[in-house]
């Protein structure tokens, strides 16, 4: 959506601004860094538009998805301490930054849940209202079998039934 790709984008120039203004990365802790914020996020917003209602309060994903999305981030955030970190040219990064990346992807989740019920507040995002019956509704349709009907009607129905009938011995 046009609105989810701004925040993350927004949220990828506070990680660049994090990883070389405070804490004056290197090359594979940059990488790392990014690697590490993008997984989280975009892992984690799965549970933001997977339903209308606030995620982990009143939408619990099931333990399927919440397990296998936290081992995602989990690994994520192993790998530049691996052995693959060199073959994926990370470097290992300091404790602060997992402090602030926490703190960074919790706000992410606050300002996308924002942008969600802006969204869904919108009148094209509305559902449709719900069409409400007259009550005597049910009593016509029970009725209906037993009401009087068109004599041509009655006629059409003989015929398709007759048809039904022939192509039935037709089959045997």
């Amino acid at each position: 959506m046009f609105l989810f790709g701004p925040i993350s984008s927004l949220f990828d120039f506070a990680t660049f601004a994090l990883m070389l203004v405070v804490f004056q990365a290197a090359p594979g802790e940059f990488r790392a860094g990014w690697f590490i914020e993008s997984l989280a996020t975009q892992t984690l917003i799965i549970f933001a538009i997977r339903t209308r209602r606030v995620p982990f309060l009143r939408s619990k994903a099931s333990r399927g998805l919440t397990i296998s999305a936290f081992s995602v981030v989990a690994i994520g955030m192993y790998l530049p301490f691996s052995p693959l970190a060199g073959v994926l040219g990370f470097d290992p990064l300091p404790l602060p930054f997992f402090l602030a990346l926490a703190g960074m992807t919790v706000l992410y989740l606050v300002l996308v849940e924002f942008a969600k019920q802006w969204f869904f507040s919108r009148p094209a995002q509305q559902p449709p209202a719900i069409r409400q019956r007259v009550s005597s509704h049910h009593l016509a349709r029970r009725a209906a079998r037993f009401s009087v009907v068109e004599p041509g009607a009655v006629v059409a129905r003989r015929r398709s039934a007759a048809r039904r009938r022939r192509a039935r011995a037709g089959r045997k």
